[in-house]
């Protein structure tokens, strides 16, 4: 069973501590007073970029405000934490068997739909059915993967997921949002996506919709109401509405205008202005992407691409924290590692590559080439010349990244030449028949919090799968095969720091950066937390802790639940 994926995070918060303890102390009061706790109540109100489509977990995936909405009124089995570990949602329990083939899940009890029926494994049947035959709405290769799992309910609170193989990462695909049962059941996938249901959506999350604000024929916005019967806590804030603006700017000026109370993102080139308002707190979290450069490990024609010493130096010879200074104006992580920083998986002693011309320098003489200091590319002889084709997709962005690495290298005399190709053919004409000699790539992971980098740096996926760098590592290769198929938590941990170790000395390819995320909410909203996201919806991952009203107990006063 294959899985298929090509697609800072430190909290940030501002109080007034100092000013409230010398409040409290002018009152002779501390120690007397407790700390605040969240009363509920208060409407919240955000401005979305973007239009409604369709409010279904199931057609969601090409709509990211569908998604943020969707992720508010739908739940799933499972749910994860910043560090992409799961733990359980709509689910008592997740059981897997020691062999990994069979998963065995527990509903919490007395689980109901926002219209207050049971929610019961028939539902789960119901909803994985519609992954099993969702051809033309989901990906082929998510619906290819459905068809091979076995459904067994076997009461309202217990079923089992049976797979053809052990398969470790599978906790990824038990997130998906459940649809109900007693209202679509009967319907194919086709009919749900032309129904009703998808603007007046019935899950069974925190929120559950109210109504659209419809003005000239057009959904200018939507209002959810708080549910708590499926929360063992919360959510404290009674209403959020959510109002639907064409762009950044228009979103900003309607938070200037007070019509919102957040900003759903802040690009960029408006974070600025968006950091000098006193009232706007402003949270960061990295995205779950990653930028590097591919090279294409078997052209015969580049020997120099097979010799690691020189990937090395190309790396040395590469200032990212330049580029992310002023390509980003600082907003993106120089990275490290194809798996993420903050993950379960992440290796926290790989060592930092910094900029080092001189270092660089002496590892390309050390494999016999010669800085020449002009334009010329260094040479061993004419047919070695370190002159080759770096390949980008074809936008701005793209473009000022490759124009920033083909200046870095050629402070090193590497004679780069840029070719940009349109995006939409970049995958399906350059990498997937590996014509490409070095290539600028973005892997997107959204909505995957494990790490399983199976797909793109097993040695049985450089033919024809997504290895396109066609690295062959045999050590990596067992490291990550066994990864997949081991259920032993620690086990897997400890093979996916040898395959981190084993990829920082050989560098099939040369990580980046990892853009950032940037969310505005006025200082009246409380317990807003957020940590490195799989989706920007994860902004809402501790939505049930936010409030805008608090009551301060007495010390010796037990806090309310």
């Amino acid at each position: 069973m294959k899985k298929y994926r090509w697609q800072l995070l430190i909290l940030f918060l501002t109080g007034l501590v100092v000013g409230t303890l010398l409040i409290l102390e002018k009152r002779g009061g501390i120690g007397q007073l407790g700390t605040p706790q969240p009363v509920a109540g208060g409407v919240y109100t955000e401005a979305l970029i973007g239009s409604l489509s369709r409010l279904n977990p199931l057609l969601d995936a090409s709509n990211q405000v569908d998604r943020d909405v969707d992720r508010l009124i739908f739940s799933g089995l499972v749910k994860f934490d910043s560090r992409g570990m799961p733990e359980p949602d709509l689910a008592e329990s997740v059981r897997p068997s020691q062999d990994g083939v069979i998963y065995n899940i527990t509903l919490r009890d007395n689980l109901t739909w926002h219209d207050g029926e049971p929610l019961t494994t028939a539902d789960i049947a119901f909803t994985v059915n519609l992954l099993q035959n969702g051809d033309g709405y989901l990906p082929s290769d998510l619906v290819a993967f459905w068809k091979e799992i076995s459904v067994i309910v076997l009461d309202e609170l217990n079923v089992q997921f049976v797979l053809p193989e052990a398969f470790a990462p599978f906790q990824d695909y038990l997130a998906f949002g459940m649809l109900p049962n007693h209202l679509l059941g009967g319907n194919t996938l086709n009919e749900i996506a032309n129904s009703t249901f998808n603007l007046e959506p019935v899950g069974s999350g925190p929120y559950q919709f109210s109504e659209l604000t419809v003005e000239n024929d057009v959904i200018t916005g939507l209002t959810l109401k708080a549910f708590t019967n499926n929360s063992k806590s919360g959510p404290f804030l009674e209403e959020i509405n959510f109002r639907y603006y064409p762009d950044a700017q228009s979103a900003y000026q309607a938070y200037l205008d007070k019509y919102v109370q957040g900003i759903s993102e802040i690009p960029d080139e408006m974070l600025g202005s968006a950091l000098t308002n006193q009232e706007l707190s402003i949270y960061t979290g990295r995205l779950p992407q990653i930028s590097m450069v591919l090279f294409n490990l078997n052209d015969q024609a580049l020997p120099f691409f097979q010799d690691a010493s020189i990937r090395k130096a190309l790396l040395l010879g590469l200032n990212r924290q330049q580029m992310v200074n002023k390509l980003f104006n600082g907003q993106a992580i120089v990275a490290n590692s194809v798996i993420f920083p903050d993950s379960w998986a992440y290796l926290d002693t790989l060592s930092t590559v910094e900029y080092n011309f001189d270092q660089a320098s002496l590892l390309l003489k050390e494999a016999g080439y010669v800085i020449t200091g002009d334009e010329n590319p260094v040479r061993m002889n004419e047919n070695t010349a370190l002159r080759f084709v770096l390949t980008y997709p074809d936008d701005e962005l793209h473009r000022v990244v490759a124009e920033t690495i083909q200046s870095d290298w050629k402070k090193l005399s590497v004679d780069v030449i840029l070719e940009a190709i349109p995006a939409d053919i970049f995958i399906s004409d350059k990498l997937a028949p590996r014509a490409f000699q070095a290539a600028l790539v973005d892997l997107n992971l959204s909505r995957t919090p494990d790490p399983d980098p199976y797909p793109f740096w097993d040695s049985g996926q450089a033919t024809t799968g997504q290895n396109y760098s066609q690295w062959s590592n045999r050590l990596a290769s067992d490291s990550i095969e066994q990864a997949r198929v081991t259920m032993d938590f620690a086990e897997r941990t400890r093979l996916y720091h040898n395959f981190q170790a084993i990829f920082e000395a050989d560098l099939p390819a040369l990580p980046l950066y990892y853009p950032v995320y940037n969310y505005g909410v006025d200082s009246v909203i409380q317990g807003v937390s957020l940590g490195p996201l799989m989706d920007t919806s994860d902004r809402y991952a501790s939505i049930s802790q936010w409030f805008m009203t608090a009551r301060r107990t007495q010390g010796t006063e037990t806090p309310a639940p």
